[in-house]
């Protein structure tokens, strides 16, 4: 109970982002967890429907400004940014900044927007950065390569300070190390889209229930496992295997066979390993595999080849979250892709 005003509430914790997406946030347990705690929200272009959204559901708490990002004649950034004038909204108070590094230039645009909040007299920033996209650049194999999640991770904890520490919101990070690249004026929160998952797996799809969870390597099975409750999923860890003079994925630990299986991973580029353990796994005798990742990155419109008719349509559902609000936008509705709305998660996480 929160008595520091003279008035008493009752704190009611969020236990789930299930209760979340089915009866929305509790305003007066948000109210109870912090009355004057209310969030201006700066959002990247790509952002922008995001922020609408979060106004529109809890307005008592968000408050988007929109801020202008154009371009001079000579290609450099021409911006204006939200909630200044006429009046200053941004004073004194909590921002959210809500950031989509997809590309070279966006990041450093963003940068830029960063560093002008930071040093406009705000309360505090925090930056929600549900993809960290140079996650699987973290280490040096050649002399003279860059480490770019090291040196992003360098950029933002040069971020200016404005007393206090600016929060950097970051989900189902690749290689769960590169938190501590940041230091100093920057620290790094870990979350999970795993919850938006098992929201699904509550709701049979075509009648069917999925009870098996697969992993397409050790890694995510250490990283994802704990997640999954173990009377409820069958856990099964798929892997590489030599045969002879190649390497074939196949399934190391576990049985799937007359089971319905979510192949879950953090991330799909190309999906080169994920539709060979797709296709492992029905060789095998799995009755349906769909699979989870959290962030569809699919360079080249690689999603494609994951689209009913392409040549790796083995699975359905394809769940995956809006973290990579570019590549949700440009996936059909009415195929083999279930996209996940992030918000809810986000905002049970704030």
């Amino acid at each position: 109970r929160n008595c520091s005003r003279g008035r008493c509430y009752q704190v009611v914790k969020i236990a789930s982002i299930a209760e979340v997406q089915e009866v929305g946030c509790d305003e007066e347990a948000m109210r109870a967890f912090g009355e004057d705690r209310r969030y201006e929200i700066i959002a990247a272009e790509a952002c922008e429907e995001m922020a609408e959204w979060m106004q529109e559901k809890h307005p008592a708490f968000f408050r988007f400004h929109k801020t202008r990002w154009d371009k001079f004649p000579d290609g450099t950034d021409k911006i204006v940014i939200g909630g200044f004038h006429p009046t200053n909204y941004l004073r004194g108070k909590h921002v959210i900044f809500l950031a989509s590094f997809h590309n070279n230039c966006t990041t450093l645009t963003q940068l830029y927007v960063c560093i002008t909040l930071l040093e406009s007299l705000i309360e505090s920033l925090t930056i929600v950065l549900p993809f960290y996209p140079v996650g699987t650049m973290e280490r040096v194999i050649v002399e003279g390569e860059v480490a770019t999640a090291n040196t992003l991770a360098r950029l933002l904890s040069s971020l200016p300070t404005c007393g206090k520490t600016t929060r950097v919101m970051l989900y189902d990070l690749h290689t769960l190390q590169n938190r501590f690249y940041m230091s100093n004026n920057a620290i790094a929160t870990m979350h999970s889209t795993i919850p938006l998952l098992l929201v699904e797996l509550d709701k049979p799809v075509d009648g069917d229930t999925f009870t098996c969870i697969a992993f397409p390597d050790d890694g995510a099975a250490k990283r994802f496992g704990n997640m999954f409750a173990s009377d409820k999923f069958t856990i099964v860890v798929c892997g590489k295997k030599r045969e002879g003079n190649s390497r074939k994925v196949t399934v190391l630990d576990g049985d799937c066979t007359g089971k319905n299986v979510v192949i879950v991973d953090d991330l799909v580029q190309t999906g080169g390993t994920l539709f060979q353990c797709g296709k492992a796994l029905k060789e095998l005798g799995a009755n349906r595999v769909a699979c989870f990742v959290a962030h569809g990155v699919f360079p080249n419109d690689s999603w494609k080849s994951f689209a009913r008719g392409g040549d790796r349509d083995v699975f359905y559902p394809f769940w995956l979250t809006n973290s990579i609000p570019t590549v949700a936008r440009k996936l059909p509705t009415d195929d083999n892709f279930r996209v996940l709305d992030i918000l809810p998660q986000v905002i049970a996480d704030l």
